[in-house]
C-alpha cells in the first residue's frame, strides 16, 4: 500500500513542480553556470562557496584555500571549519571519522551521509551505516556539508547531514604535483598527482601513502590509496567519467580504550600489541551526463565498491582485560603475549546500483526540478573467529574460542526522490519529497557449539530472517532575498534512516522491534554580508525525534549494540563567519583574513521515558550516591532518565582562525574546541573504573601554520604545529577512555609541473 501511495505522491509532485507559475525574473536558485557544474556527470550538492547564497537551507563549503590556509592533518580537522558538525578523534590520523551533527551521536559517522562526488563511499549506507574507511583528504579538492531539507535528494539518511568531497576536474595541459611530509610521532606522507590530455579525453591520477604512530603508544598506521579519473566529452552524446580507485591499509592499532587506571598511569599507553588492523578496498564509478535539449541534463551514475576488513585483537572494550582473561590457559594481562587468544572480526562487503537523475529546466529564470531514481544492493559477509593465541588466526579450542559468528546480511533498496526550486521574484520554494523501499535479508550460518565452556566441534543449526521497510520522506525549504546582500531561508524535512540489518533481524532469523529513526527536522536561517568583506551565516534548528537510535556503548553497555532512546529534542543555533580585508577593498598590501564557527547545541535531551540502572562501582552498596548532572543518584536502582542530556552531545562547538597572506607568505593561527559532554545517559561525572563513564572535559587547541610559496617557483613549503600547547584530552569513552591528538609538528615541500 504504502509502495502505491508514495508513487503517487512522487508522480504529483513532479508534475506539480515541474509546472511553470505567473513568475518574475530572479535568479535561478538551482541551475549553476558551466564552470562551476563542470562535466556534465558531476553531482553537486552544494557548489562553489559563492553559491550557498542561494540555497534554501543551511550548507557549508570548506574550500581548496581553507584546506591550504590550515593544513588540515585529518578530515576531522577540516570539519570543525564547519558549525554544526562535532568532529571527533579515535586513532589519531582521521582514517576511522566519528562525525556528529546538531548534537547527534558523532560514533562512527552513523548520523550522515559520506559522499564522494554525489556517490555514497560507505560500505553498507542502509544496512551498516559505520565509517571504518576514509580517503585520505588530499584526494580532495574541497568538501561540501548540506544540512536541510535539500539533503532528501540524497539518502538513505536524512537525519544529520550530507558531506560529500569533491575531487577536482582533469587539468587541460599536463601537469601534477609531488608532495612529501615528515613529523613527529613516526609521521611520514608521499602524495602525488598528475593528469592531463589522454585516451582522447582528460586523466587524473591521484596516490598516497602515509604512516604515523597516530596518537598512542604501540600504534602503526599504514595506508595507501591510489585514485585515478578518466573524463571524455562525447559531443552530443554527452560526458562520461570512470573513476577507480584501491586502498590498503595494513595497522597496528587496537580498538579498546583505557581503564580509568590505566589512564592514570599512562594517558597514551596501549598494552596490547597484538592488534592489527586490515582494509582492502577496491571502488569504481561510470558517470555519464547529457544534455537533453531544452529540457536540461540527465546524469546516471553505476557503482560498485568491495571493502574486506579485518580486525585481530585480543580486547574490545575496557570491560574485556583481556577478551577472554576467564580461560585458565590466559588468565589475564600477565599472559598477554603468550597463551592469551585474540577476535578476529571479518567482514566482507560487496555494495552495487545504479542512480539516475533527470534534471529539468523550467524555462527562463523560474528554476528547476530533479527527479530521480536508484537501485542499490548490499552483500555482507562476516564471521568472528575466536583463536587461542594471541596471533592466532584459526578457531581455537579454549573457553568461548572457535567460530563465533558466521552469517550474511542483505539489502535491497529502491529509491525514488523529486525536488524543486521554484522562484517567484526574490522567493524561492523548494519543495522535495523521497520514497525508500528496503528489503533486509540475514542467513545465519553455522557456528561452533559451546558445552561446558569449551567449543565441541559441533555446529550449530542454521536459520534465516527476512524484513522490509518502506518510508516517505518529505521536505521543504525556502530562501527569500531581501536584499541583494541578505537572505533569509528555512525549511523543515522528514529525518529517516533505516536500522541496520542486525537490528532488526536476530541471530535466530527473528524480528527485533527496532524501528527506523524518524524525526521532523526544521530551521530557520539568516545569511548575508554585514559589511564589505564580512559575511554571516545564522541558523537555528530544532530536531525531533520520535524514535533516536542510538549506540548502547554509551549509554554503559558493551559493544556497538543499538537501543531505542525515544523521543528526543535537540534544538540550538549556529553561526558562521568569514572577513577579508581584501574583499573589503583594502588592496593596498596583502590580506588579512579571519573566519569563525560557533555551534550551540542548547537542548540535546530524552524527551520520552527512560529507565536505567547506574552500577554500583568504587566500593558502593545498593542505593549509594552517584554524582550525576544537577545532583545525585542510588546506584543498582532503575532510574528515569527523562530530561537528561543526550550522550556525546557537547553544548558548545567552536573554530576560528585569523591569518595574513603577503605575496608568497601565508600565516595563520587558529583554535578549535568543545565544551563538555556526558557519556552516558544517566549523566554521571565520575569516572567509574572502566573509563566507560563519566563527565568527558572541556578542550580548546591551538593549531599553527605557515605557508610559503615564492612566486615563478615550482617549489612551495609549510610548516604547521598542531596542538601547540600540547593539550592533553579525553575525546571519548564508548570502550573505555580515548585521547586527543598530541602535539605534532610537521614539515612538507611539494614540487610543482
Amino acid at each position: 500500500m504504502i509502495r502505491n501511495i508514495a508513487a503517487a505522491l512522487l508522480a504529483t509532485t513532479a508534475a506539480t513542480l515541474v509546472a511553470p507559475a505567473a513568475l518574475a525574473q530572479s535568479e535561478p536558485a538551482l541551475p549553476m553556470s558551466e564552470e562551476e557544474q563542470r562535466s556534465r556527470a558531476d553531482i553537486i550538492v552544494v557548489g562553489q562557496v559563492d553559491h550557498t547564497a542561494a540555497l534554501p537551507g543551511s550548507a557549508s563549503v570548506v574550500s581548496e584555500e581553507d584546506l591550504a590556509r590550515s593544513r588540515a592533518f585529518t578530515v576531522l580537522e577540516a570539519l570543525r571549519q564547519v558549525p554544526g558538525l562535532f568532529a571527533r578523534d579515535e586513532e589519531g590520523v582521521g582514517i576511522r571519522p566519528n562525525i556528529g551533527v546538531r548534537g547527534l551521536t558523532p560514533i562512527r559517522s552513523t548520523k550522515l551521509l559520506l559522499l564522494e562526488d554525489g556517490i555514497p563511499f560507505g560500505y553498507a549506507p542502509y544496512g551498516d551505516n559505520a565509517a571504518y574507511f576514509h580517503p585520505p583528504l588530499s584526494r580532495f579538492e574541497r568538501i561540501e556539508v548540506l544540512r536541510g531539507a535539500a539533503q532528501i535528494r540524497f539518502g538513505p539518511q536524512t537525519i544529520g547531514g550530507v558531506v560529500n568531497y569533491i575531487t577536482p576536474d582533469a587539468p587541460d595541459r599536463l601537469s601534477g604535483r609531488l608532495s612529501g611530509t615528515i613529523g613527529n610521532w613516526g609521521y611520514r606522507e608521499l602524495d602525488a598527482m598528475v593528469g592531463g590530455p589522454a585516451l582522447g579525453g582528460g586523466m587524473l591520477g591521484h596516490a598516497t601513502y602515509r604512516v604515523s604512530d597516530g596518537n598512542r603508544e604501540n600504534q602503526r598506521l599504514r595506508i595507501a590509496d591510489f585514485y585515478t579519473k578518466g573524463e571524455w566529452d562525447l559531443g552530443a552524446a554527452g560526458d562520461i567519467e570512470l573513476r577507480l580507485s584501491h586502498t590498503r591499509e595494513d595497522s597496528q592499532v587496537t580498538y579498546s580504550g583505557l581503564t580509568r587506571a590505566e589512564f592514570a598511569a599512562n594517558p597514551r599507553g596501549n598494552v596490547f600489541t597484538n592488534d592489527e588492523f586490515i582494509i582492502r578496498r577496491w571502488s569504481g564509478v561510470v558517470a555519464h551526463g547529457v544534455d537533453i535539449g531544452e529540457w536540461g541534463t540527465l546524469r546516471t551514475n553505476a557503482y560498485y565498491h568491495w571493502f574486506d576488513r579485518a580486525w585481530m585483537r585480543q580486547s574490545s572494550n575496557s570491560g574485556q582485560r583481556p577478551n577472554d582473561a576467564s580461560d585458565p590457559l590466559c588468565g589475564g594481562l600477565a599472559n598477554l603475549q603468550t597463551t592469551c587468544g585474540n577476535e578476529i572480526r571479518d567482514r566482507v562487503y560487496d555494495t552495487y546500483g545504479v542512480e539516475t537523475r533527470l534534471t529539468i529546466e523550467h524555462g527562463g529564470d523560474w528554476g528547476a526540478t530533479e527527479i530521480g531514481a536508484r537501485w542499490h544492493r548490499e552483500e555482507q559477509r562476516r564471521q568472528q573467529i575466536n583463536a587461542d593465541t594471541p596471533t592466532g588466526r584459526v578457531p581455537g579450542t579454549s573457553v568461548n574460542a572457535g567460530l563465533r559468528e558466521n552469517n550474511r546480511r542483505f539489502v535491497t533498496a529502491f529509491a525514488l526522490f523529486a525536488q524543486s526550486d521554484i522562484t517567484l521574484g526574490s522567493l524561492t520554494l523548494q519543495p522535495g519529497v523521497r520514497a525508500e523501499f528496503i528489503d533486509f535479508r540475514r542467513e545465519n550460518l553455522p557456528i561452533s557449539v559451546i558445552a561446558a565452556g569449551r567449543p565441541t566441534g559441533a555446529l550449530t543449526a542454521a536459520s534465516e530472517g527476512r524484513s522490509s521497510l518502506d518510508s516517505v520522506v518529505p521536505g521543504m525549504g525556502a530562501t527569500w532575498r531581501v536584499t541583494p546582500d541578505l537572505t533569509v531561508y528555512g525549511g523543515i524535512h522528514r529525518g529517516f534512516a533505516p536500522p541496520r540489518v542486525e537490528d532488526i533481524i536476530t541471530i535466530g532469523g527473528g524480528s527485533v522491534d527496532l524501528d527506523a529513526e524518524r524525526s521532523w527536522n526544521s530551521e530557520l536561517g539568516v545569511r548575508g554580508n554585514l559589511v564589505s568583506g564580512l559575511s554571516f551565516d545564522a541558523t537555528l534548528f530544532n530536531l525531533d525525534f520520535a524514535n533516536q537510535i542510538i549506540p548502547a556503548s554509551v549509554a554503559g553497555g558493551v559493544g556497538t549494540t543499538l537501543t531505542s532512546a525515544g523521543k528526543t529534542r535537540h534544538r540550538g543555533a549556529e553561526l558562521a563567519l568569514n572577513f577579508s580585508s581584501r574583499d573589503a577593498g583594502a588592496t593596498e598590501g596583502g590580506d588579512l583574513f579571519a573566519r569563525a564557527a560557533l555551534t550551540w547545541v542548547a537542548e540535546a535531551a530524552f524527551e520520552s521515558t527512560r529507565i536505567v540502572t547506574v552500577p554500583c562501582f568504587d566500593g558502593r552498596a545498593t542505593g549509594a550516591a552517584v554524582p550525576v548532572r544537577g545532583g545525585s543518584v542510588s546506584c543498582g536502582v532503575p532510574i528515569d532518565v527523562r530530561g537528561n542530556r543526550l550522550p556525546y552531545a557537547p553544548e558548545w562547538l567552536y573554530s576560528a582562525a585569523i591569518g595574513y597572506e603577503q605575496g608568497w607568505f601565508t600565516g595563520q593561527v587558529e583554535v578549535q574546541g568543545q565544551s563538555a559532554l556526558y557519556a552516558d545517559d544517566a549523566n554521571v561525572t565520575v569516572v567509574s573504573p572502566d573509563g566507560q563513564r563519566g563527565r568527558v572535559g572541556a578542550w580548546a587547541v591551538v593549531n599553527l601554520t605557515l605557508n610559503v610559496a615564492p612566486e615563478n617557483s615550482p617549489l612551495s613549503g609549510f610548516v604547521a604545529v598542531k596542538n601547540l600547547f600540547d593539550k592533553l584530552y579525553v575525546t571519548d569513552r564508548a570502550r573505555g577512555i580515548l585521547v586527543g591528538t598530541p602535539q605534532l609538528f610537521q614539515v612538507g615541500l611539494s614540487y610543482r609541473f
